[in-house]
């Protein structure tokens, strides 16, 4: 019962009369949204905004996308790529070249931060362009708690709540690249002549058992572990949104368990 239990000036999400205790999950904040009927499955810390990671990078792909800038146009990683991407380690070395495709793909399967950054740096008007493009899709989506400062995910000032997170997860999924990429369990590239293989950060989708349909992991130390995710579970389209996981793998754990609950507590066939 305590992942349904309303904090100090939180609320909680409603429980109806007969509907069994949500799911024991261990992330710090969490939004499950069965998408079939619109309802909140559980949830805790829901409407508090919070940093998010490298989950910007689903709202850096879709303004990246909605640009409709040439895909296959080639990009090259700067220097203002490597500072601007502080602390963070990459396998892209100034001066290599890759395709927009290549870098939308690796910045959402495998969280390259010197790939995100340099597509917003290669936005129609710069990356300030690119960041204010961010923001202003996330009012037109009604994403009250957002706000992006860059596009990585490496500032704590990224911060959303995991209700807006949720209809980031929804906007993204209807996006065939974003769906494609970002589930994609490795991608390999030529980088200065040499191919290297990037793999998905999510250790789900590949998993025979799951069934998932746009994903993006985060972390900065400031946000903890993060997760959201489209998914079919039991049939049903599920959002879930997990933010502040203590443990590297916890956030994987909770949506297990999500699943897990799910499946115990299906509604009874019609008839």
């Amino acid at each position: 019962m305590a992942s349904l239990l309303a904090l100090p000036g939180v609320a909680a999400a409603s429980v109806g009369s007969g509907q069994p205790a949500g799911p024991d999950l261990k992330s710090n904040a969490f939004y499950i949204l069965d998408e079939s009927d619109a309802r909140v499955l559980a949830a805790r810390n829901e409407r508090v905004a919070a940093p998010i990671a490298s989950i910007t990078k689903l709202m850096t792909a879709l303004v990246v996308l909605e640009a409709g800038q040439p895909m296959d146009e080639a990009i090259l990683i700067t220097k203002d790529d490597a500072i601007g991407t502080p602390g963070s380690h990459s396998r892209l070395p100034t001066g290599a070249k890759l395709s927009r495709r290549d870098l939308l793909h690796i910045a959402l399967m495998s969280s390259e931060n010197r790939a995100a950054h340099s597509l917003c740096r290669r936005y129609p008007g710069g990356k300030q362009a690119c960041v204010r493009a961010m923001n202003s899709k996330a009012k037109a989506l009604g994403m009250t708690a957002t706000r992006f400062v860059e596009p990585t995910g490496l500032s704590s000032s990224n911060v959303a709540s995991p209700r807006d997170l949720a209809t980031l997860v929804r906007a993204a999924a209807a996006n065939p690249t974003i769906r494609e990429h970002s589930t994609d369990p490795d991608h390999t590239v030529r980088v200065k002549g040499y191919s290297v293989e990037f793999r998905n950060t999510n250790l789900l989708v590949d998993k025979y058992n799951w069934n998932v349909t746009v994903q993006k992991t985060g972390y900065i130390a400031r946000a903890g572990h993060c997760l959201v995710m489209e998914a079919v579970i039991d049939g049903r389209n599920v959002v879930i949104v997990l933010l502040n996981s203590w443990g590297r793998l916890t956030r994987i754990g909770d949506a297990n368990r999500v699943r897990a609950w799910m499946e115990s507590n299906r509604p009874p066939a019609a008839g």
